[in-house]
């Protein structure tokens, strides 16, 4: 029998899923802007502990809130693919100290893999759910991300610099696309407004 939130309108606290990773988000940007060590065993300390709370807190949430299927499973994958990352960079932040090579390469693994996902998954519901706009941004600035940490020889400095940037510009949007959708979710019948994932009418 087929999930009945597939078929179902968002919940009404789907809301809660962009807004509690923006939140999330904004955790690490602060940590990093208020650091004066911008070494890369800090870069994979502040990532590694982010993307192991993030990858289990909002792929537990998607699974639950967001009921477009396609759009629910890239989001848990994602979420399982972000806790890995977060394991694997603890693990590396004792192994290799003061690597910046293995906090740019991680780091650019992961927001390749997840920010393409997102992108596409974007891409195929725009039009058709509301939240696609956000997707497509939030995965298109992920993918980007791991361009920059891999076309550029990147010092660790500007390297940990540029993940906390990252993670305050991702939050920013993130947070007003939650709030946006919350508003419009409760907003009269008819104008338009839906929560995360909604199907437009």
């Amino acid at each position: 029998m087929a999930d009945a939130r597939d078929a179902a309108p968002e919940r009404a606290a789907a809301w809660l899923v962009p807004v509690v990773r923006g939140t999330l988000a904004l955790v690490p940007s602060a940590i990093i802007t208020f650091s004066q060590d911008h070494s890369p065993a800090l870069g994979l300390t502040v990532f590694g502990a982010w993307a192991l709370a993030s990858g289990v807190v909002v792929g537990a949430l998607a699974a639950r809130l967001v009921a477009d299927r396609a759009a629910r499973w890239v989001f848990v994958v994602n979420g399982v693919l972000t806790a890995a990352a977060g394991l694997v960079a603890l693990g590396l932040r004792d192994t290799s100290p003061g690597g910046v090579a293995a906090f740019t390469f991680t780091v650019a693994v992961w927001a390749a893999v997840t920010g393409i996902l997102e992108l596409i998954v974007g891409l195929r519901s725009r039009g058709r759910l509301t939240a696609a706009r956000d997707w497509i941004t939030a995965g298109a600035l992920t993918a980007i991300l791991a361009l920059v940490f891999v076309l550029f020889p990147l010092d660790p400095v500007t390297a940990v610099g540029l993940l906390g940037a990252y993670f305050v510009v991702l939050g920013v949007l993130l947070l007003i696309g939650g709030f946006s959708l919350k508003w419009a979710a409760s907003g009269p019948v008819g104008t338009g407004g839906a929560a995360s994932g909604s199907e437009r009418s």
